[in-house]
């Protein structure tokens, strides 16, 4: 397969109108213009470091074995969870909850119960059922090294820890605001969210009618939908209104899938290395994806376009909203 790879990759990316980039080099593979990143004099990189450092703490913290019983599927669980990562679901929802004049301590429980979801996707993501892959982040997936049984049931428990440890760590905010953030976080992995997208995603592999608007509908649910549970879940948690969710909402969904864009892109111009798991499995797997359907060009400008309009939705908000639009930017220029 990876021999076909080889083979098929450059004549599909001269079909998309473009080369694949050379190993090692990340420039212009979205284009970014360094003046529309810098809509303020925000240190984006101090911000991401800050809350990653603070989120890691967190997440450590948040998930010890209790018994000998449970010591295998709980460092099964901790391998994942704390095995790196670029915290993005978790800064969101902290970011959405300054912007709104939230405390963040508040927050701090459904952050780490976005990042268990998230973890525990990845987790099944990786399974031979599903994407088959043997590294992710640089290092053996969870299925590798302790076998498809304990991973699935890792996954399990992960979902399920999320959940209590918002339930039983939310502290100062109404009992109605936990049970909003509750059913936010529960409509993300379900059926209208990573559960139905992935669905789709996999029925879709190999089919030669999938249309942009299939394509759109799938990353809606697969990608963008916990993106969105993390952004209105941290403004809920500050009080949001009605209206502040909605423009929440606006900006998560058009991130989300300007998220799975960039990820798109990068399956066809990144390696193995620069990703940390396996280059060109989109292409292997006969998925459809946006270089597949528009080029990589007109991908780079759907990606750009979507992060506009997310950054619009937050143009009341003025400052406060200086994490939240460096993020957008952010997820377009990144390198894995």
């Amino acid at each position: 397969m990876e021999v076909l790879r080889l083979l098929v990759l450059p004549a599909l990316c001269a079909a998309y109108g473009t080369a694949r980039a050379p190993s090692g080099r990340h420039a212009s593979r979205l284009a970014v213009d360094p003046a529309m990143a810098a809509t303020t004099a925000f240190d984006l990189k101090a911000y991401m470091e800050e809350k990653r450092v603070y989120t890691e703490e967190a997440l450590d913290a948040s998930l010890r074995s209790t018994c000998s019983q449970t010591d295998l599927i709980v460092e099964s669980m901790r391998y994942s969870l704390l095995a790196g990562g670029k915290r993005v679901r978790p800064m969101l929802c902290l970011a959405a909850t300054e912007m709104l004049g939230g405390d963040i301590s508040v927050a701090t429980p459904t952050a780490v119960s976005l990042e268990m979801i998230h973890t525990m996707s990845l987790i099944h993501d990786d399974l031979p059922a599903m994407d088959n892959d043997d590294f992710r982040r640089g290092k053996p997936t969870n299925h590798v090294l302790y076998g498809d049984d304990v991973a699935i049931l890792a996954g399990d428990a992960m979902l399920s820890t999320a959940f209590e440890y918002v339930a039983a760590n939310t502290k100062g905010v109404a009992a109605e605001r936990v049970v909003q953030v509750l059913r936010m976080l529960g409509e993300s992995v379900g059926p209208m969210g990573l559960a139905g997208g992935q669905v789709m995603d996999l029925k879709c592999e190999g089919q030669p009618d999938v249309g942009i608007d299939t394509l759109q509908w799938i990353h809606t649910y697969k990608t963008a939908a916990l993106l969105k549970a993390a952004v209105c879940c941290g403004a809920a948690l500050a009080g949001a209104s009605d209206e502040d969710l909605a423009r929440c909402e606006t900006y998560a969904n058009k991130i989300g899938l300007a998220f799975q864009v960039a990820d798109d892109i990068l399956d066809v111009t990144a390696s193995t290395e620069e990703l940390g798991k396996t280059a060109g499995k989109d292409l292997d797997a006969d998925k459809t994806t946006y270089p597949k359907l528009l080029g990589l060009d007109r991908s780079r400008e759907v990606a750009r376009e979507l992060v506009d309009e997310a950054k619009a939705a937050l143009e009341p908000y003025g400052e406060r909203a200086a994490p939240l639009l460096g993020l957008a930017d952010y997820i377009i220029s990144r390198s894995n």
